[in-house]
C-alpha cells in the first residue's frame, strides 16, 4: 500500500528538466532563471565533467561519446537521486545526441527538456564575448554538427535564442507547466 509521503509519492511528484542546446546558447542563465522562478534545484553539467574531458575542451578538442557516457550516466543519476529526496532538478547540459538524452532520462520518473536553439551566428557571437569559459567557439561548428532536435515522442519545447533570457524563463515555466516558486517573506 501507498501511504501519503512515503519516497515513492516524493519520487513521482518532482519535476526534472534539461535546458540543452549548444555551447553559447544560453542554457546556463535560462536553467538558472527556471530555478529561480520555480524552486528547481539548479545544476550544471559540466561541472561533473571529468578533469581530463574539460582538458580536452580547452584544448578545442571535441569530446568523443566514450567521453560522455559516464558524465551522462552521472547526471541520470544525480536526478534520480534528487527525485528520491523528493527534490525537483533543472539542470544546464549540452544534451546534443537523442542518446544522450535518452540516458539522461533513464534517471529520474520523468524528464523534460528545454532546447534553446536558433541562428548559428547568434550564438557565435555571444561566444566570442564570453570570457571565463573553457569551452572554446571553434567548437561550435563540431556541436552544430553533433545536434539532434527533439523528437515527436520527446517531452520538450524549444525555444529561439534570439528572445531575451527573462522571457525564455517564462515561457519554460509557462510551456512546461512548472509550479511557481513563491519566495518567503
Amino acid at each position: 500500500m501507498n501511504h501519503e509521503g512515503t519516497p515513492l509519492d516524493l519520487r513521482s511528484s518532482t519535476r526534472h528538466v534539461v535546458v540543452m542546446g549548444v555551447s553559447g546558447c544560453g542554457k546556463t542563465t535560462v536553467a538558472h532563471g527556471i530555478a529561480a522562478a520555480t524552486g528547481l534545484l539548479f545544476a550544471e553539467a559540466d561541472d561533473f565533467h571529468t578533469r581530463a574531458s574539460v582538458e580536452k575542451m580547452r584544448a578545442g578538442i571535441p569530446l568523443i561519446d566514450d567521453d560522455r557516457w559516464p558524465w551522462l550516466h552521472d547526471l541520470a543519476a544525480w536526478m534520480a537521486e534528487r527525485a528520491e529526496e523528493g527534490r525537483s532538478t533543472v539542470i544546464a547540459c549540452s544534451a546534443l545526441k537523442r542518446a544522450y538524452r535518452d540516458v539522461l532520462a533513464s534517471g529520474p520518473p520523468t524528464l523534460d527538456f528545454v532546447h534553446l536553439d536558433g541562428h548559428v551566428e547568434v550564438i557565435r557571437e555571444r561566444l566570442a564575448s564570453r570570457s571565463g569559459h573553457y569551452m572554446p567557439a571553434s567548437l561550435l561548428d563540431s556541436q552544430v554538427a553533433t545536434l539532434e532536435p527533439l523528437q515527436p515522442d520527446e517531452s520538450g519545447i524549444e525555444l529561439d535564442v534570439a528572445l531575451p533570457p527573462e522571457e525564455l524563463v517564462d515561457l519554460a515555466v509557462r510551456g512546461l507547466h512548472l509550479p511557481q516558486h513563491q519566495p518567503a517573506d
